[in-house]
């Protein structure tokens, strides 16, 4: 079990799983808190950090040496492409812009932190 843990996409589906559960429970809990757009946003948000965060495990396998730039390069890529989604679903008409970027944002940090903690795990080999 803790070796299928260490596996960087199954650490990554559980997150995913864990977080569209979590959706599931405040969407029914509290339907006013969450946006309708929430399971778009959310498969956006799935697809592009897992495209990222694979591609930067990829090129960090390749060329350990530029780890500072493949993170950086990922970064860069998640917020460029998360401002493009925004605004294509704003200027497409979303009805509640505050509620929907809200929950953009919140779900945009639980990505981030998950890639936050696959860097900090891939540094604890570079400093032995």
């Amino acid at each position: 079990m803790m070796k299928l843990l260490k596996n960087f996409h199954a650490r990554f589906w559980v997150v995913t799983f864990l977080l569209a559960g979590l959706i599931w429970i405040l969407q029914q809990l509290l339907p006013n808190a969450v946006s309708e757009s929430v399971w778009s946003i959310f498969l956006f948000m799935v697809i592009l950090s897992y495209i990222v965060s694979a591609g930067s495990n990829w090129l960090y396998g390749q060329s350990p040496e530029n780890f500072l730039q493949i993170k950086l390069l990922g970064m860069v890529i998640r917020i460029l492409a998360s401002l493009g989604y925004i605004a294509w679903v704003v200027l497409a008409g979303e009805k509640n812009i505050i509620l929907f970027i809200s929950n953009f944002f919140i779900l945009f940090l639980f990505y981030l932190i998950f890639d936050i903690y696959t860097f900090i795990t891939n540094l604890r080999p570079i400093s032995k």
